[in-house]
Formats: structure tokens, sequence, C-alpha cells
């Protein structure tokens, strides 16, 4: 069951994502989360910088709101490509899982190309609506971005 619900929260996971539903996305995470995107070589060093740091529900909202009404970024498509889950009971409720992901992008040309690499980490917990993203770290391979990192990953 522990592998399931966490299976499937995270496939939904990317597929809010590719469906460009940000708001349902949001859904997936608990009133208290911190969603965080780092290098590898940074969380190995334990360095402080992140390419993006929301520590609350209502950051990752606003965030979101800017996207859709003042940000100005290239337009694209994406494709994730989530790799098995590994998960674990972590006691009271909580589950921990990672898996592997490749983030494809396509712009209005037509053009794909790879755009991030890397591996999620969540922490799981089970309230009331169900299981929900209380810590979210997505560890990219590297900090190279080759354009806005304007969109979740």
């Amino acid at each position: 069951m522990i592998v399931s619900d966490a299976y499937a929260l995270i496939e939904r996971y990317g597929r809010l994502l590719d469906e460009d539903r940000l708001e349902n996305w949001l859904d997936l995470f608990a009133h208290e989360c911190h969603y965080e995107i780092v290098s590898r070589e940074n969380r190995m060093q334990n360095l402080p910088l992140s390419l993006m740091l929301c520590d609350n529900k209502d950051m990752l909202r606003d965030r979101i709101h800017a996207l859709r009404h003042a940000n100005i970024f290239n337009i694209h498509h994406d494709c994730h490509v989530i790799g098995l889950v590994h998960a674990e009971a972590a006691g009271s409720g909580r589950i921990s899982a990672s898996a592997a992901y490749s983030l494809f992008q396509s712009n209005q040309d037509g053009e794909s190309r790879l755009f991030s690499v890397g591996r999620y980490h969540f922490d799981l917990v089970s309230e009331d609506a169900g299981l929900l993203i209380e810590k979210a770290v997505v560890v990219v391979d590297t900090g190279t971005v080759l354009t806005l990192l304007a969109t979740p990953i």
C-alpha cells in the first residue's frame, strides 16, 4: 500500500505539471510544506543556495499566480519521465519516497530537448485529504539551466 500510494501521488505530480494544471498540482501539498530545487553539487556540499525555494504553500501559490499573471517566460510544454519510486514508511503516517526523473521541454517551434535530469526526494504525510507532499526536494544533476527556470520541475 505504501509504494502504490506514493507512486500514484508522484505520477500525478508529474502529470499535472505536464498538463500545466499548476493550481491542481498545488493541491498535492500539505498546508505546511517545503518545495526546493537544488543542484546535486550544492546538496552534496551542504551549500544553502537553491535554484528555487518555497517554504510554505502560500509561497507556492504566489509563484503560480506570478506565472499566470506577471512573469514573461518561454512558452513550452513539459514531459516528465519518472523512474521507479522507492518508498518506505517513516513512522506516524509518513512516507519517505524518491525517484529519478528526466524532464523534456518542447517549445512553440516544435523543438524538443532534455531540460533537466535528477532525482525527487519526497516526505509524504497522510492527512484527512489523503496522502500529501510535506517536503519536495528536486535535486538536479547540474546547476546550469539553459533557459529560464520558470515552472516547477
